[in-house]
């Protein structure tokens, strides 16, 4: 599928993307070919395949709920930025 350069800058600029120029014309062939290969699904004969309606029949394993102290804490404050004592230590942000 051929996209226009109009359509990749639409789509970058909902992405968020800035691009230049010359990356326009390559995104173009790229998006072009994962469209392509995408559209190659549309010939999968799926006629055998039951439709997937959710995962609602797999029953969530639960764990009983116990409140320890995580048992290291010297290696989470190892990561702090910066700490006093057993405490992180955060900028103000309230007034």
């Amino acid at each position: 599928m051929s996209l226009d350069a109009k359509t990749v800058l639409r789509t970058a600029r909902l992405a968020r993307i800035g691009l230049a120029p010359a990356e326009v014309e390559a995104l173009q062939k790229d998006m072009g070919s994962i469209i392509d290969w995408v559209e190659q699904l549309n010939e999968l004969d799926v006629s055998d395949v039951p439709p997937m309606i959710g995962t609602g029949l797999a029953q969530p394993r639960l764990r009983e709920d116990r409140i320890t102290d995580g048992e290291r804490p010297d290696d989470v404050l190892s990561n702090a930025p910066d700490r006093e004592g057993p405490y992180f230590t955060v900028p103000k942000v309230v007034e």
